[in-house]
């Protein structure tokens, strides 16, 4: 389903301080296709385009590198509070550091703007050491009351907990003792605390805002932020302008200058990449990849993927209440029905020919990049491939086979509706195969791939969906999204929920896995379990995890950094590595010399990052389509 590459705001902090309602990573579902797009912009602050431009007024100041990244999404906002898509969080991790950062080698929890944490009173406390020195891009000092004031008024401004509510709903008190002492003081442990990364902002500029729900950061440049580059320029569904940050703490980016334009057509965006005018291209079809290998200072990169890509169905929407609404199919309550379905999905053939080769099998619902959480069904438990299974079962749950239709006992034919993403060409081409699986089935499938499809999914008004989400590496939110706690508050309320599950067992084991903040091994036991607890309901069933696919040209880019070193991903990485450290090529050195590239009109070079598809909703649903 949608929500995910991309979905809609959410409205502020959940109000019920449940296991769900804590603090996760904001993790934004991607559709498919969508969010590779989505990616693409959080890539694109990375991809590296080198290009040589001569300055309008004359060359004053001589070659700059500039690195230009077209994107298929258009920003919702560039406040940290509003922002939802995928898109606009990328780039706002481009503009503003925080506390806690994730290793690029191994995926785990750095020192970020902390340079240290500790819990106490029985995990309740966290006291966060502010790293010293550290300075704004205005130059003034950002100290442990800029953090203090971002968190505190994310817990009482509802409109500044309209993206990441989630990370304060748990907090009782923030205070700042001194300039690096910020001391967060919990309701109940969390073992969230240390992969805190949501953005910090500066005390002296945002305090003088009027409306936080009004006010988007993009029309007084530059923005003053911690992050390795500035934002110096943007117009709506044209262009976002950075240049590096000359007080960041890791040290200047190497490119002069970065550019997201807005770029619509992924194939557009290949062939220019071909010509050189263009970088670095994120989220290849299989076919788009294969044309580029062993062509000419293209190198492709086929990198374990952060995702996972599912099928989801209809458990019966409702809000915290229990009160239903939406229309889904009835049958799906059966499970008997949801595991037919399931049994008659060949996942090999949708590796093979879906993905082209470019992804393994699902099985748990954390991919297998992240070995500490990573879950496989038992062969007793394994739903695989089993299509005469398949038709036991519904002839079991009383849908008898005549004329060659399934056919319930009130003389209907089972025909269910599926939500795909319209420019998400894995979801179309899976489609087609589940039409011809479940026909066979005597089952029939109305495919509705639409380019919202966050809005019938948020209003329940669907029966399946291709879902899918990009996992960080701390789950906490991709697992909070399957709590009861995660309905909306009301049917015409966005909620945090992924897909309107609600299971007391998944429940007491989230709580169990958050309250685990000083035994690793335990919690990783315990998400673990979730899975399968998440597995048996039958609601969702993991497809396939696919590769993060994409190409940049050799002689733009000298060396860029992959997520997790060697096999990882290039663009949409948790933090801004892959951009804040790319070297142009022919770059002599890190404060001298010039990147030898392409010179596009306007003078810079164009990094397209665009995706197979355009992004899913975010699951805050509200209006944004977007999910990471």
């Amino acid at each position: 389903m949608q929500p995910t590459d991309d979905n809609a705001p959410t409205p502020g902090p959940l109000s019920r301080p449940t296991p769900a309602a804590r603090p996760g990573r904001r993790l934004r579902r991607a559709l498919c296709a969508g969010a590779a797009a989505l990616a693409l912009l959080g890539a694109a602050t990375a991809g590296p385009a080198a290009a040589t431009s001569a300055q309008d007024d004359g060359g004053d100041d001589g070659d700059k590198t500039v690195l230009t990244a077209a994107v298929a999404q258009s920003v919702d906002s560039l406040s940290p509070f509003l922002a939802v898509t995928l898109v606009a969080t990328s780039l706002n991790r481009l503009m503003y550091d925080s506390l806690v950062n994730y290793d690029v080698k191994t995926q785990e929890p750095i020192p970020g703007l902390a340079e240290k944490w500790e819990p106490s009173n029985a995990g309740k406390t966290w006291t966060y050491t502010i790293r010293d020195g550290v300075k704004w891009s205005d130059g003034k000092p950002l100290t442990a009351e800029d953090a203090r004031w971002t968190f505190h008024t994310m817990m009482t401004d509802e409109a500044a907990g309209a993206a990441n509510g989630s990370y304060v709903a748990n907090f009782a008190k923030v205070s700042a003792p001194d300039a690096r002492t910020l001391v967060v003081e919990l309701k109940e442990p969390q073992a969230t605390m240390n992969s805190m990364d949501l953005p910090i902002v500066p005390k002296h500029v945002w305090q003088d805002v009027d409306d936080l729900g009004k006010f988007n950061n993009d029309s007084d440049f530059p923005v003053v932020g911690s992050g390795p580059f500035v934002l110096t320029g943007f117009k709506t569904d044209s262009h976002v302008t950075f240049e590096p940050n000359e007080n960041f703490w890791r040290g200047k980016p190497k490119f002069d200058e970065v550019t997201f334009k807005y770029y619509k057509e992924t194939d557009a965006a290949v062939a220019a990449l071909r010509k050189g005018e263009v970088s670095f291209v994120p989220d290849l079809t299989p076919a788009q990849a294969a044309s580029l290998k062993g062509q000419p200072d293209i190198k492709v990169n086929d990198g374990q993927g952060r995702r996972f890509w599912a099928i989801a169905t209809n458990p019966g929407a409702r809000d915290a209440e229990g009160r239903k609404f939406g229309d889904g199919h009835p049958a799906l309550l059966d499970p008997r029905v949801r595991e037919a379905l399931f049994l008659a999905v060949d996942r090999k053939a949708i590796v093979d020919k879906v993905l082209q080769g470019h992804g393994v099998e699902g099985e748990g619902y954390i991919p297998p990049r992240f070995a500490d959480y990573h879950w496989k069904p038992s062969a007793e438990q394994k739903i695989g491939y089993d299509p005469e299974k398949a038709a036991r079962l519904l002839d079991r749950a009383g849908y008898e086979l005549k004329d060659g239709k399934r056919v319930g006992k009130d003389g209907k034919p089972l025909n269910f509706r599926m939500l795909c993403h319209a420019t998400d060409p894995k979801d179309k081409a899976a489609g087609k195969f589940l039409e011809e699986w479940w026909g066979e089935l005597g089952i029939g499938l109305d495919l509705q791939c639409l380019d919202n499809v966050g809005d019938p999914w948020v209003a329940g008004e669907y029966d399946l969906a291709f879902d899918g989400w990009s996992v960080n590496p701390d789950p906490d939110f991709v697992l909070a999204i399957h709590t009861c706690a995660a309905l909306p508050e009301s049917k015409d309320v966005v909620g945090q929920t992924d897909n309107f599950i609600c299971n007391k067992d998944y429940d007491r084991l989230y709580a169990e896995q958050l309250a685990a903040y000083d035994d690793p091994a335990r919690r990783a036991e315990i998400v673990r379990e979730m899975q399968s607890v998440l597995y048996d309901t039958g609601y969702m069933n993991v497809l396939a995890y696919p590769n993060s696919v994409e190409a940049y040209r050799t002689d733009h880019i000298e060396s860029i950094t992959a997520m997790p070193a060697g096999n990882g991903n290039i663009w949409g990485q948790d933090g801004s590595w892959s951009w804040a450290t790319a070297v142009p090529a022919a770059k002599a050195s890190d404060d001298g010399g010039s990147a030898m590239g392409v010179v596009l009109g306007g003078g810079a070079a164009v990094v397209v990052v665009v995706a197979a598809g355009v992004f899913f909703t975010l699951r805050r649903r509200a209006t944004a389509e977007d999910r990471e």
